[in-house]
């Protein structure tokens, strides 16, 4: 995996993470359900990423 895709991948995660908690503490779902969307986003990234380096050992 990349360096750079692994960096952006992990940003999105916390990105996800932080507007999940912003929603949480004033009590705006769609804020919330769209953090959970984009850790969801970043996690599929990062295994796509795991997929590809598996098949070019």
């Amino acid at each position: 995996m990349g360096t750079g895709d692994k960096a952006e991948n992990t940003g999105e995660k916390i990105k996800g993470a932080v507007k999940e908690n912003v929603g949480k503490a004033v009590g705006n779902e769609r804020l919330e359900a769209e953090g959970r969307v984009e850790q969801a986003e970043g996690d599929l990234k990062q295994a796509g990423e795991h997929v590809k380096d598996a098949f070019r050992r």
